[in-house]
């Protein structure tokens, strides 16, 4: 519950702060983004999916909601599954780029024509500085990521996210200190929306590993996929692969090295440098110019390939190991939309969960969600281009799906939203916000079934690969 909300300062204060909200945001859209922005996978900015957020952040097109025309509707409650926001890079990239940086400081020469104005920026002007104890630690961009999500969603349901429905609001969160940073900072959103400025608030949240780290305590899932070294084959196979070697070779004759200095280690090294010092300093950095638009597909590809096979379609049990989660959240809807008699108390307006894109792959895939009918492989990355799973739209930096629970004459009627853009439920696809009884029948194989405990710790059939793809 959301406690400790001191009094509003004066309207002035209020008005000052959203001017510089805006203002803030204009200067990402002055920026010089670079060409391959939009490949990042879920190293990628929000404003990627969400190009118009660079003009204003807080803009908010109210015409997503879509309950039927025909019949009055009205939200009653709304479940956010959040992805936590812009970060700094694992400790494991720190050491990767710290090893590139320093064999390009070293040994890169002049490379191919064109490349000596970037090269000599990363040779001279550019430090490497970055440092192993900011481990995948929320930073400034990311805490904006979250107020300005919270805003927004404030704007799309005033009547949810109001100020006097505060204390009957639930936040639960991910243990990690970049969830537990972003569930605070989506509280401050909801502050500054309500007029409030205070220097330090309060914070309230529940800390709910089983739900929002469920992979981790699915042995099924860890032993079948984790640590199942045959389990990836395919990004194996595509990183040792002829487009991966073009990319290699590519970039060892831009930095003038001998092909066999580039490992693809390094290659991803150089590319998420590109994507850290975009989504955490909003720059252009010189990195982004080894590699060129094809270049970036590639790497969006072997990215996808990895999340595919690890925490999606590709093993039933990566999106079964959600299914903690799923129930959670239509008990959460079915609480919310039941009769109530008059002196009854109203329905919890909003439940905000942050968790990670682990957290949020597996349930849009058990959803039945961006399933392709031939999955991607080592083998056809051409016929791949038009694919529907791509996570730099599916799961970037503060990625949300959103459940959005309609009060309507026929009934309870659901819409889901990814990324704030409506979706429609697979097998539902004639209304954007059906009766929530056929959403729930939709799904009752897996109300009904999808037990945890037998799937996670009993068959061990359920660990391979799903033989329906």
């Amino acid at each position: 519950m959301f406690s400790g909300l001191l009094p509003a300062r004066p309207a002035v204060l209020a008005a000052l702060g959203l001017l510089l909200t805006r203002l803030s945001c204009f200067s990402l859209s002055v920026q010089d983004t670079p060409h391959i922005a939009a490949f990042f996978g879920t190293k990628t900015r929000y404003e990627e999916v969400n190009p118009h957020l660079l003009r204003d952040v807080l803009s908010v097109n109210t015409s997503v909601l879509k309950p039927p025309p025909t019949e009055r509707c009205s939200p009653v409650h709304l479940t956010a599954v959040i992805r936590h926001g812009s970060r700094y890079p694992t400790a494991k990239n720190i050491r990767r780029i710290q090893k590139l940086s320093e064999l390009v400081r070293t040994e890169a020469s002049r490379g191919s024509a064109g490349s000596d104005g970037w090269l000599r920026d990363i040779r001279g002007s550019w430090e490497s500085w970055y440092t192993e104890d900011m481990d995948g630690q929320l930073v400034m961009k990311g805490r904006d990521d979250l107020r300005q999500l919270a805003r927004r969603l404030a704007t799309l349901f005033p009547a949810l996210l109001a100020e006097e429905n505060r204390w009957r609001m639930s936040f639960l969160t991910s243990s990690k200190h970049r969830c537990v940073s972003s569930v605070e900072a989506f509280q401050e959103g909801l502050l500054q929306h309500w007029g409030h400025h205070e220097a330090a608030p309060e914070y309230s949240h529940q800390v709910d590993d089983e739900l929002m780290r469920f992979f981790e305590r699915c042995r099924g899932y860890v032993e079948g996929v984790e640590n199942n070294r045959t389990a990836l084959l395919e990004v194996e196979r595509f990183k040792n692969g002829e487009e991966m070697e073009g990319v290699r070779r590519r970039m060892a004759e831009k930095l003038g090295l001998p092909h066999h200095r580039i490992t693809p280690d390094l290659v991803e090294a150089a590319f998420f440098l590109c994507s850290y010092e975009l989504s955490i300093k909003s720059v252009h950095s010189p990195w982004c110019f080894l590699f060129d638009e094809s270049d970036a597909k590639v790497l969006e590809y072997k990215s996808d390939l990895k999340q595919y096979w690890k925490r999606s379609h590709g093993h039933a049990i990566s999106s079964l190991s959600s299914c903690p989660l799923f129930h959670h959240i239509f008990r959460t809807l079915d609480k919310a939309g039941r009769p109530r008699r008059s002196t009854e108390a109203p329905p919890e307006p909003a439940s905000i969960l942050v968790g990670h894109a682990e957290t949020l792959l597996p349930l849009l895939s058990l959803l039945g969600l961006y399933k392709d009918q031939t999955p991607p492989t080592a083998s056809n990355y051409q016929s791949q281009q038009s694919r529907h799973f791509r996570t730099s739209r599916i799961v970037p930096y503060a990625a949300n799906l959103l459940f959005v629970l309609y009060d309507c004459q026929r009934g309870p009627r659901l819409q889901l939203l990814v990324n704030e853009s409506p979706m429609r439920f697979p097998g539902l696809e004639a209304e954007d916000a059906p009766l929530y009884r056929d959403v729930r029948a939709t799904y009752r194989h897996l109300l009904d079934g999808c037990d945890f405990h037998g799937e996670c710790e009993g068959r061990p059939g359920g660990r391979g690969p799903n033989i329906e793809l």
